[in-house]
């Protein structure tokens, strides 16, 4: 998800002299939302003092959400859509004072969309360890200086447990869906199998059931780029200078993960070895222009995001096996009782299809049987956030009565 232009949410493309003249200035020490800042449409549920699953415990934390649509007196048409790694509450609504980015399913939540706000009351969580408004590693710890990297080790199974104390809140016993792509879809599949009573319906969107090697090695190698970068400090960089903070190993992480969000034959149609300017980068000081496109929006999510909440998150999708502590991942799956929409993407090279298959083969009520649905796109993993008409149908699917 980016900023201002959400480069998640359209195709990649040629990087332009405005767009370059946009990140000129120097990046903060981090852009996590802090105190003060302005409060947009964020609203803030208290989730008491939460213990974490590998240690430790966080002293009246709470989340910021954002809602949509209105529930009903029967309480029953509440939907939880949750974000992907680096995603937030905003769900649909532009960039503005507080919300330093569009929301990230304009296509997909709102009045006569799939996710319709005039029939549905959609939930949108920033998640717990996010940066945008939700306790995190840049909030500020009872000794008065920010977490930072002293923030518990967090797991997708704790972030779960922080969002069911705020339905508990909201006053929802039960979600008729849940609905989340990417590391979203980890914490649907968390939501089905902690809380199989609270959840009617889920979509698991693009997610394993558990991270593979090589996913945790393509996470660790971003966690490296941000703790090598000097200006990180072991994570006490928050009194730093704008242009002093760790932006350059931020950045860093964010093209190595672009990488994984984008397919082979989007970049390399989109690109092909065009040059961004007129200067050779065959030794002459030019660049390719997909070097740009990747520094550029390495760039600007310096701008939106926190270097030590980076690394919490990546380590909470490192965490992600949903059958630790059950009996392995087909036992944990086969305990679902909600009804499953699975979809993968046929281009995704960082949550393959295979990871898909392996969830629909294993649950016992799907839409599709034992096969999940696969979205034809060339847009890799992203496709989710990009492909809303055939995202948006199979959605339709689940909500749909009877």
């Amino acid at each position: 998800m980016d900023w201002q232009t959400n480069e998640d949410t359209v195709p990649s493309g040629f990087i332009t002299e405005a767009q370059v003249r946009s990140v000129l200035g120097k990046p903060p020490a981090s852009g996590a939302w802090r105190e003060g800042d302005p409060v947009g449409r964020r609203l803030f549920a208290p989730i008491g003092d939460f213990g974490f699953e590998a240690g430790g415990v966080v002293p009246n934390a709470h989340l910021a959400y954002q809602t949509y649509g209105t529930l009903n007196a029967a309480r029953d048409n509440a939907v939880l859509v949750l974000h992907a790694l680096t995603g937030d509450a905003n769900l649909i609504h532009p960039a503005e004072p507080g919300h330093p980015t569009d929301g990230w399913w304009p296509g997909l939540v709102g009045p006569g969309l799939p996710i319709d706000t005039d029939r549905w009351f959609v939930v949108a969580p920033n998640m717990l360890g996010g940066c945008q408004g939700s306790t995190g590693p840049s909030s500020i710890a009872p000794d008065g200086t920010e977490w930072g990297a002293r923030f518990p080790y967090t797991t997708i199974a704790d972030q779960t447990r922080a969002q069911r104390l705020l339905a508990e809140r909201l006053g929802i016993d039960r979600w008729f869906a849940v609905i989340g792509g990417s590391m979203g879809g980890m914490h649907v599949l968390e939501w089905a199998v902690q809380a199989p009573g609270q959840v009617e319906r889920i979509a698991v969107i693009a997610a394993p059931a558990s991270s593979s090697a090589d996913q945790v090695a393509l996470n660790s190698v971003q966690i490296q780029a941000i703790r090598a970068d000097p200006a990180f400090q072991g994570g006490d960089y928050y009194d730093a200078a704008d242009g002093e903070g760790p932006h350059q190993g931020l950045a860093l992480a964010r093209r190595m993960a672009l990488l994984n969000y984008r397919s082979p034959d989007e970049l390399n149609q989109r690109f092909g070895r065009s040059w961004q300017s007129g200067i050779s980068p065959l030794g002459q000081g030019g660049r390719f222009a997909v070097e740009s496109y990747l520094d550029f929006h390495g760039n600007k999510f310096t701008r939106r995001f926190d270097a030590n909440t980076y690394i919490t998150l990546v380590e909470a999708m490192n965490s992600h096996d949903l059958g630790r502590g059950r009996g392995g991942v087909a036992a944990a799956l086969a305990s679902v009782q909600a009804l499953a929409l699975v979809i993968g993407i046929d281009s995704d090279r960082l949550f393959p299809v295979a990871d898909q298959q392996l969830i629909a083969r294993h649950l016992p009520h799907t839409l599709d049987g034992d096969e999940p649905v696969v979205i034809e796109s060339g847009f890799g993993h992203d496709g989710f956030l990009i492909e809303f008409d055939v995202v948006g149908r199979e959605i339709s699917r689940l909500l749909a009565t009877g």
